[in-house]
């Protein structure tokens, strides 16, 4: 008799534990934002994006014009090779190994993992990003969001009611709708 009311008792204060998670779980609240749409309707973003672009077009025409002297001193030197000494052949291939280098060398540095495009990119978007950030967080704040999630980025949504979604939010708070 005594087995049977202590299995009772576990059975019994198992599922409240349960149930006490669950009601916790169903006190916090949650929201999203899409980041994609947020930012699409930022000049700042657009802006610093096209910025981008131009400096990529420029550094981009830069590695490519010193590749294109490299093949070019590489097509004299096969067209000549038969007319040089040895010396000169050398001479000209290490000229030729030599533009190669400076052209990925340059490509390394203006896009490189820590290249200058990477500084310039951070540069403009930090600032866009920490004042979405601040506003999301202010919105999170007053309202007593526990947790907002970025539906753009995250994979994991499958299905969110737009009643949650605080994006239009984010952009009046920020003076952008």
């Amino acid at each position: 008799m005594k087995h049977l009311t202590a299995i009772f008792a576990v059975l019994f204060i198992l599922p409240m534990g349960g149930v006490m998670e669950v009601a916790c779980l169903h006190a916090q609240k949650f929201a999203l934002i899409d980041m994609e749409y947020i930012l699409k309707n930022m000049p700042a973003y657009e802006r610093a994006g096209e910025q981008l672009n131009q400096i990529s077009r420029k550094w981009q025409a830069e590695v490519e014009a010193l590749s294109q002297e490299a093949k070019e001193l590489y097509k004299t030197y096969q067209s000549e090779a038969v007319f040089l000494s040895a010396e000169q052949k050398k001479a000209r291939e290490e000229a030729i190994v030599a533009k190669e280098k400076e052209a990925a060398d340059l490509k390394k540095k203006y896009f490189g993992p820590e290249g200058e495009f990477f500084k310039k990119r951070e540069s403009l978007m930090e600032p866009i990003h920490d004042e979405i950030y601040n506003v999301v967080k202010d919105i999170s704040e007053a309202r007593g969001y526990s947790l907002i999630l970025d539906r753009a980025s995250d994979n994991g949504i499958i299905f969110a009611s737009p009643k949650i979604d605080i994006s239009a939010e984010v952009l009046a708070k920020m003076g952008l709708n």
